[in-house]
């Protein structure tokens, strides 16, 4: 063991294990590290939390990435296009693929004798993955889509059930508006809540012919293809692949394709998600600041208190160097001990939330009805190791005030 890491806890500890250094200020330093790394660990965990949340709400309507009519506005009556099995086995067989799958939506106004609401049916095979809105489901059950006929069950959400008072089970009549306005009767199988309202008071899922049948549409045309992604760290990297396998493809009508990702189709949302990154950044910085300049004061009286200790450890030939080494082991077990008490204080706050959403949210403003956490472990690694690092680097300066002591002097009015 070194001379200076067995002196420092010599002087930190007691033979029988007890801290000797009870004085209020090293206290208040200890609270400022455990609460400044209780609060980053709490702030990085509701950030993920909810950038994880939001993401996965709106992929959930629109999947990771699109490819639709190159031709096609922003609205949901969309232009089709014929897709062949050859591009969606190219598609599924790109690397961080999950999930292929075609849609068709088309506007229409769903109406009962009390009132009427303007929605968009989406219309889907029995290709579709129902995850996403499996774990939505607040009552009924998914549509049944088969091959052999055309459903006439339908998916709403719980705002438009509230909205036109109907239950699962209930018929309701969906009139669309086209050259002659037509009319289709169809059964509510179930109700779903994503809590985005957005998209819940305007999606509603059925069979995919229904659409086709309406838009006088062959078998293989839809309005475009859905991918679903493995990771979406990777959503630029493959939506550029499957764009390069569709840029310069073209379908038996020559329509060609136009590829689009997630962010594309809502860049206001994840530039919004994006701005929360800022956030974080800016309470690290004020929490380590914080958290350094207690470790600060705490060294200072840990040096002030011990002047006669220095001043001995001089006369019997220590150097500065050494001398400092001695008060930087001692701050570092103050660091430490205040980064356990934080991370056992961030750790059962961010686990009383995740499991008992202690703190609630208006769902119409955040898209999500209490505080979301994510903990990512690698991140909560590199805040311990980042935080470790800055607040023992901040200690290097004020530790030089040992320098200044003279050994003569402290032994003339001992």
């Amino acid at each position: 063991m070194k001379l200076e890491f067995f002196i420092a806890k010599r002087l930190y500890f007691t033979d029988k294990g007890k801290e000797r250094v009870s004085i209020p200020a090293v206290r208040v330093a200890i609270a400022g590290i455990a609460v400044g790394l209780a609060v980053m660990i709490l702030t990085i965990a509701i950030v993920l939390g909810f950038k994880k949340e939001v993401s996965e709400k709106a992929i959930g309507f629109g999947a990771h990435i699109q490819v639709v009519n190159f031709d096609s506005n922003n609205t949901y009556e969309m232009q089709p296009i014929i897709v062949d099995s050859s591009l969606v086995e190219k598609i599924k067989g790109f690397e961080g693929v999950r999930h292929v799958q075609c849609y068709a939506t088309k506007p229409c106004i769903l109406k009962t004798q009390e009132d009427f609401e303007g929605v968009v049916l989406k219309g889907i095979g029995t290709d579709f993955d129902w995850d996403f809105f499996a774990r939505n489901m607040v009552k009924g059950q998914l549509p049944t889509i088969n091959d052999s006929t055309i459903s006439k069950e339908i998916l709403i959400s719980e705002m438009t059930a509230k909205a036109l008072k109907l239950d699962v089970g209930d018929a309701v009549f969906a009139y669309f508006v086209q050259d002659d306005i037509r009319a289709r009767k169809f059964q509510i199988c179930g109700i779903y809540n994503t809590d985005f309202s957005e998209y819940d008071k305007l999606i509603i899922l059925g069979d995919n012919r229904q659409v086709q049948q309406l838009n006088q549409w062959r078998k293989d045309q839809y309005s475009g293809i859905e991918i679903l992604i493995d990771d979406f760290k990777h959503l630029d990297a493959i939506g550029d692949q499957v764009y390069f396998a569709t840029a310069n493809r073209f379908d038996e009508e020559g329509n060609s394709y136009y590829t689009r990702t997630i962010k594309e189709s809502n860049p206001q949302l994840f530039s919004w998600l994006r701005l929360l990154d800022m956030n974080v950044w800016v309470i690290i910085v004020l929490m380590l600041a914080v958290a350094g300049f207690n470790m600060i004061s705490g060294l200072l009286i840990l040096i002030l208190e011990k002047i006669n200790f220095i001043g001995t450890m001089k006369a019997l030939g220590s150097s500065n160097k050494s001398i400092r080494k001695i008060f930087m082991w001692q701050a570092t077990f103050l660091i430490t001990k205040g980064m356990i008490i934080g991370n056992l204080i961030g750790i059962m706050l961010c686990a009383l939330q995740y499991y008992f959403h202690i703190i609630p949210l208006d769902a119409s403003a955040y898209y999500v009805s209490y505080v979301p956490i994510y903990l990512n472990w690698t991140y909560w690694l590199l805040l311990n190791i980042g935080t470790w690092c800055i607040s023992v680097l901040m200690l290097i300066g004020p530790s030089h005030i040992v320098t200044k002591i003279s050994p003569a002097k402290v032994m003339r009015y001992e």
